[in-house]
């Protein structure tokens, strides 16, 4: 198991614990977990610092008046939050009680993203998630250039944190490592509904008013892998080829972000439509070789 998936079970049966009134020793913990000290310091002070966690005589403990109000609810959106919801066949309560379950969570392994370290950049994290709860503009510099953003939502695509706002009327996305001196502001911002709905319905990150629909034909030797999961950005299957074959389709914000998903998929993807982008990725290719 990777140690970002050790981190998040072992977060959740701490959760688990506090939330069902359990005082917790760290030298009990150290040993349950097979962690340092520091490590279970850090879990509690750090990454668990958003619950009322008390310290009395050694031991931690939920405060009283939020005992309970941790549910399988709670679990189930944090699943759906995370992006994991399809990940398990079912997110009903006896499958989310066996998942924190020490002894049965051993059948188990996720092998997720890499995901990049965000420790040194929590209280830029923090800000931008208010500033999209209030609606409030923020300032920042950014490949070189001072912006004025307001912010839609952070978006997690493969490990990567994106921030998707609106700069001079623009939908852009922002990479958030990049972002720097970052300046929030008590300007506020009315929230434009068809924003909203194009962030939530387009599976793109790179959002563009113009986008290029592309249509490629993927051999029966990868084909399963197109028909069990969206390989692609809005990712349609146009046709079931004879040969086991299929057409797929889909739309994409600029050239190279389809053309480094075929090189990828070579020799098994080509790009049937719009010609010039097979010509594109031949050109290319032919160059490399050179």
């Amino acid at each position: 198991m990777k140690n970002h998936d050790k981190i998040a079970t072992r977060l959740a049966q701490l959760i688990n614990k506090f939330n069902s009134g359990q005082k917790l020793s760290v030298e009990e913990l150290v040993e349950e977990f097979g962690v340092t000290k520091r490590t279970i310091q850090r879990d509690i002070n750090e990454r668990m610092s958003f619950l009322p966690i008390k310290k009395e005589n050694g031991l931690y403990f939920l405060e009283e008046y939020y005992l309970g109000k941790l549910n399988f609810a709670d679990v189930q959106n944090f699943a759906a939050l995370s992006g994991i919801r399809e990940l398990y066949p079912s997110l009903q309560e006896n499958f989310l009680k066996n998942i924190l379950d020490t002894t049965v969570n051993q059948a188990y392994m996720v092998r997720g993203h890499n995901y990049e370290d965000l420790s040194e950049n929590t209280e830029d994290f923090m800000h931008i998630e208010v500033a999209i709860v209030t609606h409030l503009l923020i300032e920042f510099d950014y490949k070189d250039k001072h912006r004025v953003v307001k912010p839609y939502k952070m978006i997690n695509s493969k490990g990567i944190w994106y921030l998707a706002g609106v700069e001079d009327g623009t939908l852009k996305t922002f990479s958030f490592k990049k972002i720097s001196n970052l300046v929030p502001t008590t300007v506020e911002f009315e929230v434009d509904e068809s924003v909203q709905d194009t962030i939530k319905n387009d599976d793109n990150i790179w959002f563009s008013s113009k986008q290029i629909e592309v249509v490629l034909k993927v051999e029966k030797d990868v084909a399963g892998y197109f028909s069990r999961r969206n390989i692609l950005p809005n990712q349609h299957i146009v046709k079931e080829l004879a040969d086991g074959g299929l057409l797929v389709s889909t739309k994409v914000a600029f050239d190279e972000e389809i053309l480094k998903l075929v090189r990828y998929w070579i020799p098994n993807v080509e790009i049937v439509s719009p010609d010039y982008l097979q010509e594109k990725l031949e050109d290319g290719l032919r160059e490399y070789l050179k």
